[in-house]
């Protein structure tokens, strides 16, 4: 299997960056800039997104700013194992949304030398850590946090705030559905 012969190969170290932050961030735009620069490298790369990411396309990563690169949709983590081939990069964009098996399967690519690069929601529309990004935050070599303006002071914000009344934890949505604030103006709303 290809993995193990990456296993045994001295050159190839396998790592774990995490892109992480609140919505209109920048965290998929920042993936995307990153799997640019190793397919200028001529890396083989092999790009991942969850099936329930609908928003833009069905079968691309696409940034907020319309930058798009195709992706392999996936329906859960474990499917990733069996896709990844020879790749010596995996991308994987919306990790919040996968099942979280996601941080066993990260762990094991990188274990075989291969490059993840993951983005995704740090937390929830709550405030709370969502989903497989704090497993994956505290085994990753290298963490990125992006920030967005708040809409309503201008300050830095990191958190993804919920204009709507439903409670249901994922909902997908833009920015009819969320807004970026700072902690303080993330206090003071009312839900």
């Amino acid at each position: 299997m290809f993995l193990e012969s990456l296993a045994n190969s001295p050159t190839q170290k396998g790592s774990i960056e995490v892109i992480c932050g609140p919505m209109f961030s920048g965290k998929t735009e920042e993936l995307i800039r990153r799997i640019k620069r190793a397919k200028y490298a001529k890396l083989n790369i092999k790009i991942f997104k969850p099936k329930i990411d609908t928003r833009y396309n069905k079968d691309n990563v696409v940034s907020h700013d319309n930058n798009f690169i195709e992706a392999i949709v996936v329906e859960n983590s474990n499917e990733i194992l069996s896709l990844i081939e020879d790749a010596r990069v995996v991308a994987i964009d919306e990790a919040q949304f996968f099942d979280d098996n996601l941080f066993i399967i990260c762990n094991q690519i990188a274990d075989n030398g291969i490059r993840v690069i993951v983005a995704g929601l740090d937390m929830d529309f709550l405030g709370k850590p969502f989903g497989p990004i704090p497993q994956l935050l505290a085994v990753a070599e290298y963490i990125t946090k992006v920030h967005a303006i708040c809409i309503n002071c201008g300050s830095i914000a990191n958190h993804s705030f919920r204009k709507t009344q439903d409670t249901e934890l994922v909902k997908i949505g833009e920015n009819n559905e969320y807004k970026p604030l700072c902690r303080t103006c993330f206090s003071n709303q009312k839900y």
